[in-house]
């Protein structure tokens, strides 16, 4: 004990020394915090107080003047407020004001080391702000703070920061006394063993382990080798996934790479352009995420084939081999007549489930005739699954809300598949989804997947709900798991992402070159400041709100007007649904407006870009750009946000991003806005144009850590590895359920 006693004391008495140090400096960081924020407070009462005191000088009374004054004073913070009018007129001024500040000797108060006033009833602080009109000097608003409440707060830091490195001291001599005896007592300790010749340092023999432990052994080697799986990429990628992980998975932990992606969108578009074929790039986040996938998995994408020319490029089996650069998988076609497409696709897919899952105030509509076709086609993509698949147990990755009875349909011809269907949009909440007349088969057909894969918790949860709700199924909410038919299917969160790094073709032009070629094309000088948005023109992107919000800046900062820019590019979508037929109308119509009102000399505010555009082209303007406006008023990830941040290899650039998007939730870097806020929306443009390039640089450095660990290679790992343990867990209780068995 007195050892321990002589091990405290000196510690507590150093650390209660290093608190008396400290102290002084902990008030004068106070005291400067306190300082910035009253002349951050005076600066907002003074802006707010313009009109209303113009309105009170234009009565032409100084005493009405005062008396509006004086009611401001309510504020206990506020000690005094006086107005210097513009010319030298007399002082007009509330009651107890310090007779020491004078018009004639407001300068002074300009040096913030001289903005502190003594006085009998303690320090005051001044501020001095001028007042206008419309560009009109009406004088100097001076206002004064009583500090008093500052020497409260700072005595009362005094003695927290003693006491706390006084608590610190015991704690840490407490620690560090009872650390020590216990080493002290296991080195004694193990002395005397090895002094015994018991063998302290030797390895016990395999034939030493007790039986009862060997299940705990083989499942610490299981959580080993698991975490290898996990570590091992991340050192040999410097701390990112790559397609030589995914592939090292694919083998180790799935026994093989026969691997399909099934979707409604191809990869590639073959199209007849004249005498040639030209191949195209959908603009489709879907698309964007899983190509590298396949270039890694050498598999099969089967999809829709609706290019005009897809017929004449495929074999007779119709599939074709892509990239055509370089293949390196293919694509399996699957032929759809003009009426399943405007029943499966136009009719149920996208005027039913699209808006009843977004939520976007455009009413859904069912038809029975539009669901025959949805089953239908659903049953056609099952029957290219079996013919591709080279193996009765492949992986299947059924991808977005067009497919949703086809992970029961591949459970029903190949039960040991894995099949992991991933909704790429929003999953509404049981109230919302109810609205379908077909709700029940929507879910038991997602319920044959092994795994279910969404973008967010949120909308997990909202799914899980909805089971619960309207089937008959085990939820298991800790695990997140349902069982449903005899078949248990897990629920997660897997945040989609991009390649990265972007692939050289993408890039393969520097930072200044894109903005020296996009500023020529348009007739925009070196120094123009631009904006760009990319998205399909569908009214869940928020288009319409995002103009408003430029419309709004330029009529609140009339400055920009002339010096930025803002280039939408729209590539036309869905265009035989009414609805986005008059969603296209009102955007040109509301761009020309905007352009009508505020150009002038050639000079237009938004530069409408409503067409295809290849990702080449389209990386180039995210380069170019200055800042980048995702306004989507609801999304499931949106990866337009983070192809822009990979295109800033300059780490220059300002993302905009509505808070209704899952990519907000894993960028908070960016300007986070209601989309549905104009007034905001304008101001998140506004501090864009106007950021510190160091701040703009720290926030584009700290989103692309991210998306380069956080890749679309680490979003796939992450589901083939959950199917994997799926998989080995299914195995133990197949044993375990034949153990009685064998015994008998």
């Amino acid at each position: 004990m007195s050892l321990s006693l002589r091990f405290i004391l000196p510690l507590i008495l150093a650390l209660a020394a290093i608190a008396y140090s400290v102290v002084p400096l902990v008030d004068q960081l106070t005291l400067r915090w306190f300082v910035r924020d009253l002349d951050i407070r005076a600066e907002l009462v003074a802006n707010s107080l313009q009109e209303p005191l113009y309105e009170q000088l234009q009565t032409g009374k100084p005493a009405k003047t005062q008396a509006y004054l004086t009611r401001l004073l309510q504020d206990e913070r506020l000690f005094g407020l006086g107005f210097c009018p513009e010319g030298g007129g007399a002082l007009i001024a509330t009651k107890g004001f310090p007779v020491a500040i004078r018009c004639d000797g407001l300068e002074r108060f300009g040096d913030p080391a001289a903005r502190l006033l003594e006085s009998g009833l303690g320090p005051l602080h001044i501020a001095v702000r001028a007042v206008d009109h419309e560009g009109d000097a009406l004088g100097r608003l001076v206002l004064v703070h009583d500090m008093s409440f500052i020497q409260r707060r700072s005595e009362e830091t005094k003695r927290y920061v003693f006491y706390f490195f006084i608590g610190l001291g015991f704690v840490v001599s407490l620690i560090t006394v009872a650390i020590a005896q216990l080493s002290w007592r296991g080195w004694i300790k193990g002395m005397r063993s090895l002094l015994r010749g018991e063998g302290l340092l030797r390895e016990p023999g395999k034939e030493e382990a007790a039986p009862e432990f060997l299940p705990i052994a083989r499942d610490l080697r299981a959580l080993i080798r698991e975490m290898e799986t996990e570590i091992r990429p991340r050192d040999a990628a410097q701390m990112t996934w790559t397609p030589e992980t995914l592939r090292a998975i694919l083998r180790g932990e799935l026994s093989g790479e026969d691997v399909l992606v099934v979707s409604n969108r191809e990869p590639y578009i073959h199209v007849h352009r004249g005498d040639r074929i030209e191949v195209q790039r959908p603009a489709s986040g879907v698309v964007t995420a899983l190509e590298p996938i396949m270039r890694a998995c050498s598999g099969t994408w089967i999809a829709h084939g609706s290019g005009d020319a897809d017929r004449d490029v495929a074999d007779r089996n119709d599939r074709v081999a892509v990239p055509p650069e370089k293949p390196s998988y293919h694509i399996r076609r699957v032929w759809l007549t003009p009426e399943e497409e405007a029943g499966y696709y136009y009719g149920f897919a996208n005027e039913g489930l699209w808006p009843l899952c977004h939520i976007a105030h455009v009413r859904p509509t069912f038809r029975t005739s539009d669901w025959r076709q949805y089953v239908e086609v659903n049953r056609k993509f099952a029957q290219a699954v079996f013919a591709e698949a080279k193996k009765p147990n492949p992986i299947v990755l059924v991808q977005d809300y067009h497919l949703a009875l086809l992970p029961r349909m591949i459970r029903e011809r190949l039960p040991e598949a894995i099949v992991i269907a991933f909704w790429h949009i929003p999953w509404p909440n049981p109230e919302a989804f109810s609205i379908c007349p077909w709700r029940e088969e929507i879910l038991e057909g997602l319920l044959g997947s092994s795994i279910i894969g969404f973008h967010t918790q949120f909308h997990c949860n909202n799914f899980v709900d909805t089971v619960d709700r309207m089937l008959e199924a085990r939820v298991d909410r800790e695990n997140f798991t349902v069982s449903h038919g005899g078949k248990l299917t897990a629920v997660k969160r897997y945040p989609i992402s991009i390649d990265w790094p972007p692939p050289a073709e993408l890039t393969v032009r520097s930072v200044d070159q894109c903005r020296g070629e996009v500023r020529r094309r348009h007739g925009l000088g070196p120094e123009h400041l631009l904006g760009v948005g990319v998205d399909r023109l569908d009214y869940t992107k928020g288009v319409l709100e995002r103009f408003r919000a430029i419309e709004r800046l330029l009529e609140l900062e009339p400055a920009w007007i002339g010096r930025f820019s803002f280039v939408q590019i729209a590539a036309p979508t869905r265009t035989s649904i009414g609805e986005y037929q008059q969603y296209e109308a009102h955007v040109r119509a509301l761009a020309t407006e905007i352009n009508e009102r505020f150009g002038r000399g050639g000079y237009k505010p938004i530069i409408l870009k409503i067409e295809h555009h290849q990702p080449q082209d389209v990386y180039e303007y995210y380069r170019a750009a200055d800042l980048c406006f995702v306004s989507s008023l609801h999304d499931g990830m949106n990866l337009v946000a983070k192809e822009f941040v990979a295109a800033r290899d300059d780490d220059r650039g300002v993302l905009i991003l509505s808070q209704f998007t899952g990519a907000a939730r894993e960028l908070p870097e960016a300007l986070i806005v209601n989309p549905y806020d104009a007034d905001q929306c304008a101001a998140a443009l506004h501090m864009a144009l106007s950021m510190p390039a160091v701040e703009s640089r720290d926030r584009m450095r700290l989103m692309r850590g991210l998306v380069a660990e956080f890749n679309v290679y680490r979003w796939a790992g992450r589901m083939l590895l959950d199917a994997a343990g799926m998989r080995r867990r299914e195995k133990v209780l197949e044993k375990k359920e034949e153990w009685p068995k064998r015994q008998a």
